[in-house]
This record gives C-alpha cells, structure tokens and sequence, in this order.
C-alpha cells in the first residue's frame, strides 16, 4: 500500500490508472484518505526526519527553522473556494507554506489559496511550530515576512524572525544564506509529478502527498548507507 502511494506521488498518476502489480485503486486511496485523515503520513515523515537527523550527527530537537512559501497553479479539479489570486504571478493558484530545519528537512507545511499572504499563513504556522518544537528560538525568512510579524513573533512567541534581504544592487540568480536551505527543499518537492501542479480537492490531501514526496527523499538517503558495503565489495572484486 505504501509503494503504491509512493507511486501515484513520483509518477503523477489518476488514481484509477494504478498498476496492476499494486492493489485495486480504490483500497489503495481508502488506505491513504484513512492515513491523511489520521495525521498518519505525517507521523511516518516525522520519525523519518529523526533517523536522518540522527544520521546527520544532528539533535531530533532543533533551535532553528527556516521559512518559505511556493505558489503552484491548480487543476480543474481544485475548487474555487481553495483557490485564490496570486498578484505576482497574475493567475489563479494554490499557495504551500513551509517551514524547514536547517538541513532542508521539512518540519511543517500549509497548503491554502494563493491570496493568503506569507504573513497571514505564518500566524497560524508559528504558533503550532512553538508547541511542537519549544527549543526553536530562531526563524530565517525573506521580505515577505518583514513588518510587524517580527514584532508578534518576539512579544507572543519569544521567535527571533530574522529576515535575510536580497540587496538592490545584486542581478542574476545569488544564494542567499540560510534561505537556499527552504528554496532546495522547494526544489525537491518539484521532483515528484504530482506536486508539479495542484490537483487535490482538499488540501489536507496535497498536505499529505509533499509528507510523502519528502519520506521518499528520506528513506532513500537513509538507505544509502547500507548500500556501501555491497559496492564497496562489488569495487574491490572488480579490482581483484
């Protein structure tokens, strides 16, 4: 049931195309509305996300985050109510707010219309990451997050909100410290097909599907490791 949710999330599939090597569609999507309604998928990224910490050299408990958001555009299948108006891109979409530790792991994410402001989704995202993780005391953000959110962040949550600028004097593509952290992991969830776009009704269920696109980036690099051995047999027989 699992490869096959991994499946319908790297490959971008319907549902009802579901290979014939898996189980009947229909008992793999039960399966996955009953995970996603349960807080399931999340749990399983989350024990994920402390191995590969652990393999890291890294505390499970963190003090820093990192923060961004993504606008995607949605699919017919989206409803209006969901959706909203992105100003920058001048198009109609879904926005994912992510939160992230300072290796890129995600540690929250918010999927809601694209009229929601970085600062808006930060307010409710904040406060839930403050009970979840109390030993954060630092979040890097960019200019989207600037104003009085630093303020609230300091008085109600004692969050230091630290905004990392572009200059105005840089052109061209320039790696902005701490903040390339949040963008890879943009990048990452952009590997698997079904999160190119917005196709879900819900968004609970795109949530879901970038908790799964991320276990998969987690149980591979957790993986390699006892792959080495073997290759480093398969080298030194090669050698001999």
């Amino acid at each position: 049931m699992l490869d096959a949710v991994f499946y319908v999330t790297d490959n971008g599939i319907k549902w009802r195309a579901m290979p014939c090597d898996f189980p009947a569609w229909d008992r793999v999507y039960a399966f996955f509305r009953r995970w996603r309604r349960h807080g399931l998928a999340q749990e399983f990224h989350d024990r994920l996300r402390g191995r590969a910490r652990r393999a890291e050299g890294r505390k499970v408990e963190l003090t820093a985050t990192v923060i961004d958001s993504q606008s995607v555009k949605g699919a017919a299948s989206v409803p209006a109510v969901s959706r909203g108006y992105d100003g920058g891109k001048k198009i109609n979409r879904r926005r994912r707010h992510v939160i992230t530790d300072s290796l890129g792991l995600l540690l929250m994410v918010l999927v809601c219309a694209a009229d929601v402001t970085d600062r808006q989704a930060a307010c409710g995202m904040l406060p839930r990451l403050r009970t979840r993780f109390p030993k954060i005391t630092l979040v890097w953000a960019d200019g989207g997050y600037a104003g009085r959110l630093v303020d609230w962040a300091r008085q109600k949550l004692r969050l230091t909100l630290r905004i990392v600028k572009r200059s105005d004097d840089m052109t061209g593509f320039v790696v902005l410290p701490r903040r390339w952290v949040v963008e890879r992991t943009l990048v990452w969830l952009m590997r698997s097909r079904r999160l190119v776009r917005d196709f879900e009704t819900l968004p609970a269920s795109g949530e879901a599907f970038i908790y799964f696109s991320q276990a998969m980036l987690l149980s591979r690099r957790l993986a390699r490791p006892a792959c080495r051995p073997h290759q480093e047999r398969s080298r030194r027989v090669a050698a001999a």
